[in-house]
């Protein structure tokens, strides 16, 4: 019995010559079902590990910051620690307490040399000036009020009368003998 089969006849085909390099080795990739299967594999393997590969850097990042924070942090109690450890020493007090609070021994003169920068060797005359700004006064001066008797007379009418913001007369703090409704003075009595 003859064949059933017809004959198949080949012929070669002359492919186009290829432009470029790249152009031919893209033709020439076949893709098999394990190659598309490898594909996907790796796209997933990224979608799925991107978030966590982002998280990681962050907390890597917020870590360093951290270990920043802290060797700050100790460098400044070593610097507390060395301040604490000075004040152990009794010269270092007596020199402190000369310095910051004008101590001085009995028997010992304390001038105060006010205005003795660089204004008065240039021989100019401006006012020495308190932190604030006001002029400091070269005369000593007495208070004309006695503040701690006008502070307790304002809490305690503040806190014992009936009468309202408005009718309430805040203690003279200038010296002038004209004192000051409440409501001016804005001393938050009657509340």
């Amino acid at each position: 019995m003859p064949s059933t089969k017809p004959r198949v006849r080949r012929v070669p085909i002359a492919m186009p010559a290829a432009t470029s390099p790249s152009g031919a080795w893209f033709r020439n990739i076949r893709f098999s079902g394990f190659s598309v299967l490898m594909l996907g594999i790796v796209v997933l393997f990224v979608v799925v590990l991107a978030p966590s590969l982002r998280t990681l850097i962050q907390q890597q990042q917020e870590i360093a910051q951290k270990e920043q924070q802290v060797a700050a942090q100790r460098a400044d109690v070593a610097t507390k620690k060395r301040d604490v450890a000075r004040w152990d020493d009794p010269a270092y007090i007596e020199a402190q307490a000369r310095d910051r609070l004008l101590y001085v021994y009995p028997g010992e003169t304390s001038y105060l040399v006010m205005g003795a920068g660089s204004g008065a060797s240039s021989g100019s005359t401006s006012a020495v000036t308190t932190d604030s700004g006001t002029p400091v006064s070269s005369k000593l001066q007495t208070p004309k009020v006695d503040w701690v008797q006008a502070m307790l007379s304002s809490v305690l009418e503040s806190g014992l009368t009936e009468k309202t913001t408005s009718e309430l007369v805040a203690p003279d703090v200038s010296g002038s003998g004209t004192p000051t409704t409440g409501a001016t003075a804005g001393t938050g009595a009657g509340r």
